[in-house]
């Protein structure tokens, strides 16, 4: 899954930060892993970011979403925040980059 990236240098920071947000479980960011569907930025809009989760039952659901929400008005304080949680696509192993699938094991 390649992440959308609008606006290029906030998109650049936006993506940067998203990539200190870890899952608490899996020790990996969560750019490596694959759950950033999207990330996009305007003037009007502010920061606007689709996210998914391994699994719906996700027991760490709740701190990740907390972490991203802390971590970008943290970034960006003065920017609107919408963080879309997602079930579309079906997250999948495939979506890990390189560095995430490395940083399970599974390259």
């Amino acid at each position: 899954m390649e992440n959308i990236i609008e606006s290029e240098n906030i998109g650049v920071e936006i993506y940067d930060a998203l990539k200190t947000v870890i899952d608490p479980e899996l020790g990996v960011n969560i750019i490596d892993l694959g759950l950033v569907y999207k990330i996009e930025y305007s003037e009007d809009k502010g920061i606007e970011v689709d996210v998914t989760l391994s699994t719906k039952g996700c027991p760490m659901a709740d701190i990740i979403m907390d972490d991203i929400q802390t971590t970008l008005t943290g970034k960006f304080p003065k920017e609107k925040l919408k963080i879309d949680l997602v079930w579309e696509p079906v997250w999948t192993p495939d979506f890990m980059t390189p560095a995430g699938k490395f940083a399970l094991g599974r390259l």
